[in-house]
């Protein structure tokens, strides 16, 4: 394993974030409105779309 300076890590965590984008949400699913249409529309469009020989 190599030793990596905080700068180096900071880069590295950048382009991480440049290519992959964010991966963790603003906010947690508790904090989130349980009947809101943040996660779950996308959800539902992904499952809507869904091929048929892929099941229900």
């Amino acid at each position: 394993m190599t030793d990596e300076t905080a700068s180096q890590r900071r880069q590295r965590l950048r382009r991480a974030a440049e290519l992959l984008g964010d991966l963790m949400p603003e906010t947690t699913s508790d904090e989130r409105d349980p009947g809101g249409d943040d996660t779950g529309s996308r959800e539902r469009e992904i499952l809507r779309d869904r091929p048929p020989h892929h099941g229900s």
